[in-house]
């Protein structure tokens, strides 16, 4: 398997004699722009799916990685957001494109340098920006909500399995979406008096540990939280899931291709997108203030048909019709 590590695009300058031609002469080149990409969080194997949709988002505003626009990759997995930031001000980037984490941590950095933020949460409740349709400021991006789809899994989960007691759900207290993810949650559950027995976990330990607690505890189905670290588990939870025959749902397709039984939430590759198109409107001289952070236009609802075969789960036609993929 590739890996995957920070990529630093050095502009070559002229030196010694050639700095004294004329301009008139072959003329001096503009330096290229220069985009931080920044992610906080475990590293999501692979993570080229959103930097490749962020380069598509560029290319569509008019910008080509290499030709005329730099982007310095930093991937942060030990909480060194603050510093990954101070760094890439000394390099003068002309704008900072990060999830929630990074975001945060640049908009307590400067309040020049444009940001774009690329959030499954409200960046209203988080403080990113003031306002949705006039954010202020030097901070606007997307949203897509995935910590607030949280009724919508539950009753996908409720309908599949409608004799399941409880529910049991997996969340990252360390991610900073997840106190909002568990409240809506709990909201959706009590609307519908569904049991729900939450379970920290943050180490391969603590996975192993609740899944203990979750069996004990008779839980009939599975809702799995949101996070970097929870992504780049999925391969254990679903094994562990399948081990006791407990369906389960997430806000990533990654997890079904692992083998999870199904997932809805929007588009993430999407998202990433438009922050590359955000990100060269910024470019081309546009003020993050004045662009309204955008909401989520394409939402996926994935199921694996051979998990739900071996689950014994006779799949409703209409949930087969609603999905935008049924992996065989």
């Amino acid at each position: 398997m590739a890996s995957y590590i920070p990529r630093r695009k050095f502009l070559a300058t002229l030196g010694g004699a050639a700095a004294a031609w004329p301009l008139a002469a072959g003329g001096q080149q503009p330096a290229m722009p220069v985009v931080g990409f920044l992610r906080s969080g475990t590293l999501i194997d692979p993570p080229h799916n959103r930097m490749t949709a962020f380069r598509e988002g560029l290319k569509e505003a008019g910008f080509v990685e290499g030709q005329n626009v730099a982007i310095e990759y930093r991937w942060d997995q030990t909480d060194r957001s603050t510093v990954l930031v101070a760094d890439l001000l000394r390099r003068q980037v002309a704008v900072i494109v990060g999830n929630t984490p990074a975001a945060l941590a640049a908009k307590a950095a400067t309040t020049t340098v444009p940001i774009v933020f690329v959030t499954g949460g409200d960046p209203v409740r988080y403080g990113l920006v003031t306002s949705l349709n006039r954010p202020g400021g030097n901070v606007t991006g997307i949203s897509f909500l995935s910590a607030e789809l949280g009724s919508k899994q539950l009753g996908l989960l409720r309908e599949l399995r409608p004799v399941a007691a409880r529910i049991a759900v997996l969340v990252d207290p360390k991610w900073p979406l997840t106190e909002g993810f568990v409240s809506e949650l709990r909201a959706a559950a009590l609307a519908v008096e569904q049991q729900l027995i939450v379970l920290d976990v943050s180490s391969d330990r603590e996975i192993e540990t609740a899944f203990t607690t979750l069996v004990q505890r008779g839980a009939g189905a599975l809702h799995v939280g949101i996070g970097g670290f929870m992504i780049s588990q999925r391969e254990r939870i679903v094994a562990l899931a399948s081990r006791h025959a407990l369906p389960t749902i997430s806000s990533y397709r990654e997890f079904v291709e692992a083998g999870s039984l199904m997932s809805y939430a929007p588009s993430i590759t999407d998202a990433n997108r438009q922050a590359g198109i955000y990100a060269g409107r910024i470019l081309k001289g546009e003020k993050p203030g004045d662009l309204p952070v955008m909401l989520p236009t394409k939402f996926e609802f994935v199921i694996n048909l051979k998990t739900a075969k071996a689950l014994g789960l006779e799949l409703p036609d209409r949930l087969l019709i609603a999905a935008d993929e049924v992996i065989e």
